[in-house]
């Protein structure tokens, strides 16, 4: 029998692409995501989207809560520091752009009082535990050995996921503070597929993974047109964090196929030949005519797909 994973990459607002074509296969193809798929994993934004889908909330509704409330989630902090103008930089080494408190009020509308304990549905949320320098893995209680999370609020463990250094602030949780999960599985795809192989004992023939991604650019971070590097100056850091996620994603793609066969995977993304922003709201109506545009032409390779373990 076939073991269908849902991996939701990670990228800002562009999290509404993967969000609609969600949609679409609720919609238009009248797929139960949650019945469909085995097990759910999403970074960052995707961890948003791949806790909704366990929640039983529909993908609609994740793509409303990127419309109504992204400038929301996006909302620069008024800074506590009395800098000076020509501080700006040493700003940027101090404080997130983005107020967190925005970003948690609407996590705590959508998830309310809801625990990982509560979800049986395997449910893996990548983070990054940057007080002791490793990874952290938010999981749901579908092994009976889980025991650290089981009272974590998932609105807890997504806004963990969701903390993008420099955008956000680091989000404590327990005996943790973390951050973005997007820092080493930002595709959380090929952790997703280990995970099962080994936790659940899955052989890697019978596992099939629908990888959705939010954009790659085709723009680098362009130092060699701007000198110097951006992260430490001021300069362009939220496009080199940009760029250390795209990076991550690709690699673990790849890994990914070295794993499984061509016919096991359906990467759902789009390349873009400008930049891709992980903060830029008015590309929401573009994002979604993207996904609308990506998901009508693989709709017989999406069906396809779907049915043919079903078929087994």
């Amino acid at each position: 029998m076939t073991f269908k994973i849902l991996s939701i990459d990670g990228g800002g607002i562009r999290g509404v692409y993967p969000a609609h074509i969600l949609k679409c296969f609720e919609e238009k193809l009248g797929i139960n995501l949650l019945e469909s798929f085995d097990m759910i994993a999403g970074t960052s934004t995707g961890s948003i989207i791949a806790a909704g889908i366990a929640c039983d909330i529909r993908a609609s509704e994740m793509v409303k809560m990127y419309r109504e409330h992204g400038a929301d989630i996006f909302n620069k902090r008024k800074s506590k520091i009395p800098f000076k103008k020509e501080s700006v930089a040493t700003k940027f080494m101090l404080e997130s752009v983005y107020d967190s408190a925005s970003l948690s009020a609407i996590l705590k509308s959508v998830f309310q009082e809801i625990k990982l304990g509560d979800i049986t549905k395997p449910l893996i949320l990548p983070a990054t535990d940057i007080g002791n320098g490793g990874v952290h893995v938010f999981k749901s209680a579908y092994d009976p050995s889980f025991l650290r999370d089981k009272l974590v609020k998932i609105r807890d463990a997504v806004q963990a996921s969701c903390s993008a250094p420099t955008f956000f602030d680091p989000h404590k949780v327990d005996e943790y503070l973390l951050s973005d999960g997007g820092l080493w599985a930002n595709n959380p795809a090929l952790a997703a597929v280990i995970d099962a192989q080994k936790r659940l004992g899955i052989p890697y023939d019978d596992i099939q993974v629908v990888s959705i991604g939010t954009g790659h650019s085709k723009v680098a971070y362009g130092l060699k047109h701007q000198g110097g590097w951006g992260f430490a100056s001021g300069w362009k850091h939220k496009a080199f964090i940009n760029f250390m996620l795209s990076l991550q994603s690709q690699s673990a793609l790849n890994y990914l196929k070295l794993h499984l066969k061509p016919e096991q995977i359906l990467r759902i993304d789009f390349e873009s030949d400008t930049e891709l922003p992980l903060d830029d709201i008015t590309e929401i109506d573009n994002l979604i005519s993207m996904a609308d545009r990506d998901f009508t032409y693989k709709t017989q390779e999406i069906r396809d797909f779907m049915m043919e373990g079903d078929q087994q």
